[in-house]
């Protein structure tokens, strides 16, 4: 084991910490292979200087880096740029959603080597051994790379056993950074624990990041691993809450029921992601013992009430407006609070489309606040996700939209915007349409604060909620001004996907 490799996590928060699950996986899947060291952005004051002071041992022979989209790329492209600059021999090696979705302008940089177009655990140690013993690389699946000028993509991998794969080696990350403050204060306890249980999904949604990867594929570690890994957290270092950021944790109702019966004695308050029209076909048992279990809050893609939008998104369900509502309605007999993302602005044939489609969301998430106040919502604009072949994308593009060709250009702030779907950057959607969306949102916010922002006290919530009554009611979304000014003044944090 003569040769090292760096795993990087770049900064995707300011305050808050999670378990970079994924690279404890890629690490579990080269232990005893090479040696290796995670450097956390999250955790470090100065990053690039801890990388550098690894990589200036001269034992490093690879750096690998998990790159999402948004605030990530604030730290992922420059210091990879710096690295083949000031390192050149060093191989580089990128895995995450933003590298695969956007291979083209990653490997193109010229400072980025290879993409794992998807799991890791066998790609990433098959790539080191091929690069290591000078072995042809178009037979390990998942991995993407340039051959001369032509993007070569291997094919994808069967989802590996989840129960099969090594243990997460917690015990040496908590040599590097103690594991107790990845256990952070949220909603739903005062260490939680981020864990993941699946891979992928098996829907199409057109505008997931997740479907052009995954392939409409699932595949979950049992209830027994799941169980066993969450008590030795919570054993070891205290974890008295999980967020399951699992695609798709709800797959299985089996798995979920088993998991609830394991969890029950041990109080642990959770977290997981879902489909509406999943869940809805679970029986009241299930879902009164997942409620028994810890079960606090499911987050569901609404999406929209509009039936003909929910097809023309390939929802890939059964998922209906009708079933939304009524579903919302469901969840308050359970003591489960749904938290409903809805995605404004998709594109249509004429702008007046565009808005009346804007209009009739904005109704019917009021319709969805009446059957269940305690409903949290949480709005995206529309943002685009290169699923190839969808009719929503090819509706894209012909609008002219294009993702930007270098990598570079990620870094401008409409771009960060973008991926945090807060600034579309599509030519369909008018300043006065996401100015609608946006008002209402603030508006939709004061009225009903969400129950996630633990900072935000009742006599806070009492305040804004009577300023924003009349607004509400009377549908008078414009100019919030004086909203918006208290909730930056109180440093109110909006309900968001993964964002407790």
């Amino acid at each position: 084991m003569n040769k090292s490799v760096l795993l990087f996590n770049p900064r995707s928060a300011e305050n808050k910490y999670r378990i970079p699950m994924s690279l404890l996986q890629v690490a579990a899947s080269i232990e005893g292979k090479y040696n290796w060291v995670i450097v956390d952005g999250n955790r470090e004051t100065d990053p690039y200087e801890t990388i550098t002071q690894h990589l200036n041992t001269g034992t490093f022979s690879y750096v690998g880096f998990t790159v999402m989209p948004g605030p990530q790329l604030r730290q992922a492209i420059p210091f990879a740029k710096k690295i083949k600059q000031n390192y050149p021999d060093m191989t580089m090696i990128w895995g995450g959603y933003f590298a695969a979705n956007q291979h083209k302008s990653v490997l193109r940089s010229g400072f980025v080597d290879y993409v794992i177009n998807g799991p890791g655990d066998s790609a990433f140690p098959e790539l080191l051994f091929a690069l290591d013993h000078n072995k042809p690389l178009d037979s390990i699946q998942n991995l993407i790379y340039l051959n001369g000028e032509i993007i070569v993509k291997t094919s994808k991998a069967d989802l590996p056993d989840y129960d099969k794969l090594p243990r997460l080696p917690y015990e040496k990350l908590n040599s590097i950074y103690p594991l107790q403050k990845y256990l952070g204060r949220t909603y739903l306890g005062e260490k939680t624990l981020a864990y993941h249980s699946s891979f992928g999904c098996p829907f199409t949604c057109s505008f997931c990041a997740v479907v052009p990867i995954y392939e409409a594929r699932w595949k979950g570690k049992s209830a027994t691993g799941i169980y066993e890994d969450v008590m030795l957290v919570k054993n070891r270092w205290g974890a008295d809450s999980i967020e399951f950021h699992d695609n798709n944790f709800f797959v299985s109702e089996k798995r979920v029921v088993d998991f609830s019966k394991l969890i029950r004695p041990h109080n642990m308050v959770w977290w997981g992601e879902g489909r509406i029209d999943t869940i809805d076909k679970y029986k009241d048992e299930s879902l009164a013992l997942m409620r028994e279990a810890g079960c606090r809050m499911i987050f569901f893609g609404a999406e929209t009430g509009n039936d003909e939008v929910l097809k023309k998104m390939d929802k890939g369900g059964t998922q209906t407006g009708k079933q939304i509502l009524e579903f919302a309605a469901r969840m308050k007999k359970f003591d489960i609070i749904p938290e409903y993302s809805f995605v404004l602005g998709t594109p249509a044939d004429t702008p007046e489309q565009v808005m009346k489609q804007i209009d009739e969301d904005i109704a019917f998430i009021k319709q969805v606040k009446e059957v269940n106040p305690d409903t949290e919502i949480i709005i995206y604009v529309y943002s685009p996700v290169p699923t190839e072949g969808s009719d929503m994308y090819n509706q894209v593009l012909k609008s002219g939209f294009r993702f930007p060709e270098k990598l570079e250009d990620w870094l401008g702030n409409e771009w960060e915007n973008f991926d945090l779907r807060k600034n579309p950057l599509t030519p369909w959607l008018t300043p006065a349409m996401v100015d609608k969306i946006k008002d209402f949102e603030t508006v939709l916010n004061a009225r009903y604060p969400t129950v996630s922002d633990i900072r935000f006290n009742p006599y806070q919530r009492w305040i804004i909620k009577q300023l924003s009554a009349f607004r509400y009611e009377n549908n008078l979304f414009k100019y919030p001004y004086e909203l918006k000014a208290l909730q930056i003044f109180w440093k109110y944090r909006q309900p968001e996907i993964q964002g407790f």
